[in-house]
């Protein structure tokens, strides 16, 4: 049985109820973080807690946690569903009024929402074991605040389902000037002659928790170079890797895009050094 947090109580998920009239439900109107955590141990609990943090100021939302309490309920529900394996979801919406109206309602408290859900054990930093992925490409067509990490998601939903439905487990987006942006539900980089790129950070893409930890750690290093700079898709399609990353996948490659190989087709070598860095020191972060 998984145990929730809403609103101040820990009840079981099944029994856990919000009203029709949560603006989360009539407009999307909240923000949300994914945490996840691998035997009671969360990465990136800090910065994912800032992000939140910047997203709920960034539409308004006035709620006011410090990070000592979203850690209090962060490690309640790691200890009430086993500590195991966990992805730690946090919903912030801005609450429930008596009527539809898309203006901020005054006098209305937030809803806080968040429960733990199994998440596979951390891939395995090794390029003979590592189950890699392909993807589909297309034209971003979200809206621009892409930086803002807001539970409307339907955009990406849209393109991600549109590489789902080709049997990939992902899809790379790009901009009206043919620039890489990001994925459905990940950051992107592209690996050339040993250099590691990914595009700088914009309204056009989320700050991703892992992006952030895995360039502090590849910088601190200093082995791997790495740039974050604009990508034309013509680097994409010549790239002699690709990887991807998000909070639940940590860093994964990419082998096939669109149906062709990427580079040799196999997960690359810079991809392993940098997955095995980055499971070294993820929990310090």
């Amino acid at each position: 049985m998984t145990i929730a947090f809403l609103n101040g109580e820990y009840l079981p998920l099944e029994e856990a109820r919000i009203s029709p009239m949560d603006r989360g439900f009539l407009f999307g109107d909240g923000i949300y973080e994914v945490i996840p955590s691998y035997g009671g141990r969360m990465v990136g609990f800090g910065p994912h807690i800032e992000r939140m943090t910047n997203g709920l100021d960034a539409v308004e939302i006035k709620l006011g946690w410090s990070q000592d309490r979203w850690r209090e309920v962060c490690t309640r529900l790691m200890e009430e569903n086993g500590n195991g394996d966990l992805g730690i979801y946090l919903h912030v919406t801005r609450g429930a009024d008596t009527r539809r109206n898309h203006a901020y309602p005054e006098g209305v408290e937030p809803t806080v929402f968040g429960y733990a859900f199994e998440i596979p054990p951390p891939p395995v930093p090794d390029r003979d074991r590592i189950t890699p992925f392909t993807c589909s490409t297309g034209r971003d067509m979200r809206w621009h605040r892409c930086n803002i990490k807001s539970t409307s998601l339907l955009g990406n939903v849209l393109h991600y389902q549109h590489g789902h439905s080709r049997g990939d487990g992902e899809i790379l987006l790009y901009n009206e000037n043919d620039e890489l942006t990001e994925c459905g539900a990940c950051n992107a980089y592209v690996v050339k002659d040993g250099v590691v790129a990914t595009p700088p950070l914009d309204h056009q893409i989320l700050p991703g928790i892992t992006r952030q930890i895995l360039l502090k750690i590849l910088h601190a290093d200093g082995s791997i170079p790495v740039e974050e700079r604009i990508i034309k898709m013509d680097e994409v399609w010549n790239a002699d890797e690709i990887w991807i990353s998000s909070s639940s996948k940590e860093v994964v490659p990419v082998v096939r895009l669109d149906g062709k190989p990427v580079g040799d087709g196999k997960p690359g070598p810079v991809w392993e050094k940098a997955a095995r860095l980055y499971s070294a020191s993820k929990f310090d972060y």
